[in-house]
């Protein structure tokens, strides 16, 4: 080793904290991430607080218990009614099958909320005399005196109606008109003859009520059946008035006779026009001259007889010319007829026209007659039409009056059969029979739930108290919170046998061990098979494998908060060091409350020691103190107290005491005030090779250990790692410890691996002393 570079002041970085960590410490170059939550993290929570799920459990299972075997039973009695459709008498208008379906639907709601009126309930008490039992709220042998109507006494609301309508339930079958009318009584059979007169009592108060109702229909109707009587009268006698008034004579309720005619007139002149157009259009051709196109002339017999004769002739005057020439006398003869035959077709032709002419003349005489009774067809009509208007207003008047008086009359008549019937809509299907068992409390259910809630609400407490629990309790919360790694779990003094109040702790009270030799701090010393030593024995181990070059020779030991457990660490520490056969100094550097000379049983510190040391008043052999039972081990003490203790580390000398005690010794532990209580320990932490710090599980909070990481990440310096403190062996956090972090753990935890824990240390210690020699 160096000892010009130990000696020299360590070269700060202008970096972060982080940075100057992360280049030293091979520990701190991981990226420590945080750990997902496991499920084994909720059953180590559970574990941690079994007793206070247990006795949360057992009161609630206890509160229930007794409840439910004091509550007295009670006996539930139900019976099944049918409610059909209403057949009400009097419907004035037709309805669809959806509208019915939402009647029927509503009507049945309305019927369930009518079975759980305060009429129909008060009527049930008084005709069972239910106000006089106990359970109603009555007294036995005192009848109830009725209040006088109209007073206040009556508008009162009855004790026994109360608990009436809270032991009777309506429920509704699904899918179904079938209603579930039940009744809770302590007396079985009370229960069932509550809920059968229940339902005669509604039975009854329906059939009243649709009596009731009937009978004020048929009387309504009556009266205004002879009201509606006398309108019809009125009525039709105004209308016939009317119509003889105004001559109105009607074919059917659509046509009369006047627009009868008048369509008749319609149809007369459209066909003479169409007549007087057909006969003027040959009369035209006629006075034309052209006589072919007309189809009488064409179709005419007579001359077509003419035509025929004209033909015949026509042909023996050719032959008669080609015979005899055209000047004999049969030639001259058939020429003069045949003349006489042409004047007779133009005579005939000259007939026809005038024919056609006189047709035309006719045809168009005729039209003006029809075309001027039509007009005054139309006069008629109109007239008519304003006459038919006020006709039909009183026809359908009357026909309305009529109408209406039918259907009432037919409604009266309704009325009267249903007023007569004694008819019901609502059917018993089955009447309430007096049940064998209790309907609650239920036993069985009751505690069964009890034990669920009990469970849930116990694991709930726990994980709540483990959620306010603000204390560093694993490894795990120091890595999440520091980044860094826990270098030894070491366990608490009271179970580092594996049981509280065990074999150890007797042991340290026996004269022999509480001697001046035996402290609870010499663990390792003491007992170098237990846990506790086990753990100091890993600790050493971390601490000599944290650097590949050398181990840490100067190592600071600190905490956040007082009684952590730093003095005890640093103890076992050096005792755990010299007994690697390495020359081991232990210094006292808490001068403000010193743990050294008690947990040594060294003299007191009225003698010379570190503070006479850094005032100058005394040399480096007369403050060492070697111990007496342990070899390769020596203390300083703290000395004087001082008053001012932070100016005393702060001198050079302390810089002189640490580069005199590199050559002297192996290792060198200091033990430190804690960092929250003074700056003491951040002032040694900038001369030392590394930090340890020490927090005590469930008791350090997470904010004074943040505070003393940002502290002594603010002077950056050599942070080695933590030592997790008094951590309970036989509470699931030591098993957290062990099952995540086996290798900072110095035992196993269990009396029957003793033997593997024993041969695990004997090869630590063989690794350690290999690392010492070199």
């Amino acid at each position: 080793m160096d000892e010009t570079n130990n000696l020299a002041p360590r070269q700060r970085s202008t970096g972060g904290a982080s940075d100057s960590l992360q280049n030293r410490s091979p520990f701190l170059a991981m990226d420590l991430m945080p750990r997902e939550p496991h499920l084994l993290d909720y059953l180590i929570v559970v574990r941690k607080h079994q007793w206070l799920i247990l006795f949360f459990l057992l009161a609630i299972v206890s509160i229930v218990t007794i409840a439910t075997v004091r509550m007295q039973p009670v006996y539930e009695a139900t019976a099944r009614i049918e409610i059909d459709r209403e057949s009400a008498p009097i419907h004035f208008s037709d309805s669809n099958a959806d509208e019915m379906y939402e009647d029927l639907e509503d009507y049945i709601m309305t019927q369930s909320k009518i079975l759980q009126s305060e009429t129909l309930a008060m009527l049930t008490v008084k005709s069972m005399g239910l106000d006089q039992l106990p359970q109603f709220g009555g007294h036995p042998g005192k009848p109830v005196k009725p209040a006088e109507p109209g007073s206040d006494a009556s508008l009162q609301r009855p004790a026994a109606l109360g608990a009436f309508l809270g032991g009777l339930a309506v429920k509704r079958v699904p899918n179904s008109r079938l209603l579930d009318v039940t009744f809770e009584a302590t007396n079985p059979s009370l229960a069932a003859r509550v809920v059968n007169a229940h339902i005669n009592n509604f039975i009854e108060q329906n059939f009243r009520s649709r009596f009731e109702a009937a009978t004020q229909a048929s009387n309504w109707l009556a009266g205004q059946l002879n009201e509606m009587k006398i309108k019809v009268e009125n009525a039709e006698d105004a209308r016939l008035a009317y119509e003889r008034e105004n001559q109105i004579w009607t074919i059917d309720e659509k046509n009369d006779i006047s627009s009868q005619k008048l369509a008749d007139l319609n149809k007369q002149l459209t066909d003479a026009q169409t007549d007087r157009i057909n006969k003027e259009a040959v009369y035209q051709l006629a006075q034309a001259g052209n006589y072919d196109a007309i189809s009488a002339v064409r179709e005419s017999p007579v001359i077509q007889d003419i035509l025929k004769q004209q033909s015949t002739l026509s042909a023996q005057y050719t032959d008669a010319v080609n015979q005899y020439g055209p000047k004999y006398p049969k030639v001259v003869r058939l020429q003069a007829q045949l003349k006489d035959l042409d004047q007779l077709v133009v005579r005939e032709k000259t007939n026809i026209a005038n024919q056609m002419e006189a047709q035309y003349r006719g045809s168009r005489q005729r039209e003006l007659l029809l075309q001027q009774a039509l007009d005054q067809q139309k006069t008629e009509t109109n007239q008519m039409a304003e006459k038919l208007v006020q006709y039909n207003i009183l026809r359908h008047e009357a026909e309305a009056n009529k109408q209406l008086y039918d259907g009432m009359l037919q409604k009266l008549k309704e009325a009267g059969i249903t007023a007569g019937l004694r008819s019901s809509n609502i059917r018993v299907v089955d009447p309430a029979l007096i049940p064998t068992g209790p309907s609650r409390p239920n036993k069985t259910r009751n505690i069964m739930l009890s034990i669920l809630v009990g469970l849930i609400g116990g694991i709930g407490l726990a994980l709540l108290r483990e959620y306010m629990d603000n204390t560093v309790k694993t490894p795990d919360d120091i890595e999440t919170m520091a980044r860094l790694p826990t270098l030894a779990v070491v366990p608490a003094l009271s179970s580092a046998n594996g049981k509280r109040g065990g074999r150890l702790s007797k042991l340290l009270k026996s004269p022999v061990i509480a001697g001046k030799e035996g402290r609870a701090e010499l663990m390792s010393h003491n007992m170098p098979q237990s846990q506790m030593s086990e753990a100091f024995r890993a600790l050493r181990t971390s601490l000599l494998l944290s650097q590949a070059d050398h181990p840490p020779q100067v190592i600071l030991m600190t905490s956040a908060l007082p009684r952590e457990g730093k003095t005890t660490a640093a103890v076992n520490l050096a005792v755990t060091l010299a007994q690697l056969g390495d020359k081991t100094l232990l210094v006292d550097a808490d001068l403000r409350k010193p743990g050294i000379n008690r947990a040594l049983s060294l003299v007191d510190g009225k003698h010379a020691g570190l503070s006479s040391y850094l005032a100058g008043v005394s040399s480096l052999d007369l403050i060492t103190v070697p111990h007496p039972a342990i070899t390769n081990l020596a203390a300083i003490p703290t000395g004087p107290i001082p008053p001012n203790p932070a100016d005393l580390l702060s001198s050079h000398r302390l810089m002189e005491l640490i580069a005199d005690l590199r050559s002297r010794y192996k290792f060198v532990v200091i033990d430190s005030p804690p960092i929250m209580a003074a700056t003491d320990a951040v002032i040694l932490s900038v001369v030392v090779d590394g930090v340890l710090l020490v927090v005590r599980s469930g008791e350090t909070p997470k904010e004074a250990f943040t505070r003393t990481r940002d502290l002594l990440g603010g002077v950056k310096c050599h942070m080695l790692g933590v030592v997790l403190n008094a951590v309970d062996a036989s509470s699931p956090d030591y098993y957290y410890s062990y099952r995540y972090y086996p290798y900072s753990y110095g035992g196993y935890g269990r009396e029957e691996d003793g033997k593997k824990s024993r041969k695990s240390s004997h090869r630590a210690e063989h690794s350690e002393s290999q690392l010492g020699q070199d």
